[in-house]
């Protein structure tokens, strides 16, 4: 007995040594500065806690000099963010399609009060009804995502957990029957943050110009402010050279989102920290096409406002108009002080929110600027790594104890205790848990094999009154583990 728990615990100090190296590595902001020094001091010394940020690309303006840097590293290789190197830029697009409805009513195009029908007679279900003011500023009561087939939502849901593109396949067709399905709720007329209304807007906007929404885009807002390392990626061979790659705060690389249906909410568009400036000077300044989209005209809340597409928010004596965005592993944040002209752009590389530290620049307080909330809650990603990675083996090591015993169930025991490890060390949030219990867990999985092992030659093949039911039971679980391995794998 002795010498079995010696080996036991002999195995488990190698594998934790062996784990030690296979451990997750969170991302934290590098060294690399590119660009102005000055301003990546002063974006460091904003950075609340540099655990969980990989690279930052970072544009100021004040006092009409525009100044641009970039921080840490843009794929995981070393190679620095550059003040031009694009990122995704999440919703931040939004502002873009209610700068296009502003710029199309001042134009006579449209008027705010349209019906959605009127212009674009395609669609044809309770949502026609909804005007293109409440499309743009979240009150035509649409909800956030298009109601899809249960098949839909388990490839939502696939998609999360794979890290793979949630709006792969959602075109302009997908957006019009999702628009045809709809009828505006309860909440129509007050304010509920919706993808889906601000596609169909821009949606609506390009079918009544006869264009594409990436063309409308382009010609009426992106040229006219020399945007020009700005695009919509409708697939993977749009999306731009040299781009940062996104990935979760815990390190785990995430595929970029392409759905074109879904553009004029900001899938698939990227875009540099050196074009937004472009796009945050010109409207703090009343300049850009469309400019009057940031004015705050519907309230939220006690603090913020909405315009069409751009919110205004109070924090403490400053007021901010500004919008974030959330993609595959980055995160964005536009916005300026409208009684400085100030402005600032912030791109990060990973999920971990930047809004804290534009608000930093933007000169408000740290008590005020608050801090970057999680994509999910804390505990949930804290709970799956510790969950994850010691469930497997404390199952093995119980199994291996248990007196009727048979080698079909031994084996399944012990692949689900290294599958849990994969899940764990791919699902869970590194950056809230010490990475270190990753490498325990190991060493705990691999003494549960040690003394599958040892006691081995001992067991029967399979030990049950009717052996294919447990056969059956053993192949099901192999192969659930087995997908399981496959989805955080991809």
């Amino acid at each position: 007995m002795r010498r079995t728990t010696a080996i036991a615990l002999l195995v488990a100090l190698l594998a934790g040594l062996v784990g030690i190296v296979l451990m997750p590595r969170v991302p934290r902001l590098g060294p690399q500065v590119t660009g102005d020094p000055e301003l990546a001091g002063a974006v460091r010394a904003a950075v609340p806690d540099p655990k969980g940020h990989r690279g930052l690309a970072v544009a100021l303006v004040e006092n009409g000099r525009t100044r641009v840097a970039g921080l840490g590293d843009r794929d995981g290789t070393g190679r620095p963010v550059e003040p031009g190197t694009p990122f995704e830029i999440g919703s931040v697009p939004k502002t873009f399609t209610g700068m296009l409805l502003a710029d199309q009513v001042a134009a006579g195009v449209v008027g705010p009060d349209d019906r959605l029908g009127a212009t674009w007679p395609a669609v044809t279900g309770p949502a026609r009804d909804v005007t293109l003011a409440e499309l743009a500023s979240h009150r035509a009561g649409l909800p956030r995502l298009a109601p899809g087939s249960p098949l839909g939502w388990a490839r939502i849901l696939w998609s999360n957990v794979s890290g793979g593109d949630p709006y792969a396949g959602q075109d302009v067709d997908s957006v019009r029957t999702a628009a045809d399905r709809v009828t505006p709720g309860d909440g129509r007329g007050s304010v509920h943050y919706s993808n889906l209304g601000p596609s169909v807007l821009g949606q609506a906007l390009a079918a009544k110009a006869g264009v594409a929404y990436p063309d409308l885009l382009q010609a009426r807002l992106l040229r006219p402010l020399g945007m020009t390392a700005t695009v919509v990626a409708a697939g993977s061979g749009d999306l731009p050279a040299d781009r940062a790659q996104g990935s979760r705060a815990s390190g785990r690389a995430l595929d970029p989102w392409l759905g074109p249906g879904y553009a004029p909410a900001g899938i698939g568009v990227w875009s540099t920290a050196e074009d937004l400036a472009r796009l945050v000077a010109a409207t703090a300044g009343g300049t850009a096409p469309g400019a009057d989209a940031a004015t705050a005209r519907y309230r939220e809340n006690a603090d913020t406002r909405i315009g069409y597409g751009w919110f205004t928010t109070r924090h403490g004596d400053r007021e901010i108009v500004w919008h974030n965005g959330a993609a595959g592993g980055f995160r964005s944040y536009v916005g300026f002080e409208p009684a400085t002209g100030r402005a600032v752009v912030v791109l990060g590389n990973t999920d971990k929110g930047v809004e804290p530290i534009g608000l930093r620049l933007l000169g408000v307080p740290k008590e005020n600027a608050g801090e970057a909330a999680p994509v999910t809650p804390w505990w949930i990603g804290a709970g799956l790594a510790v969950a994850f990675t010691f469930l497997g083996g404390l199952a093995l090591l119980g199994t291996v104890r248990r007196p009727n015993l048979d080698r079909v169930t031994l084996v399944s025991a012990a692949v689900w205790a290294f599958a849990y490890l994969g899940l764990g060390h791919r699902l869970g949030d590194w950056s809230m848990v010490p990475a270190w219990l990753w490498p325990v867990g190991a060493g705990l999985s691999a003494a549960g094999v040690a003394l599958a092992v040892i006691r081995w030659p001992t067991l029967p093949a399979v030990d049950a009154a009717v052996p294919w039911r447990r056969m059956l039971s053993v192949t099901s679980s192999l192969a659930a583990a087995a997908v399981a391995v496959a989805a955080v794998a991809a």
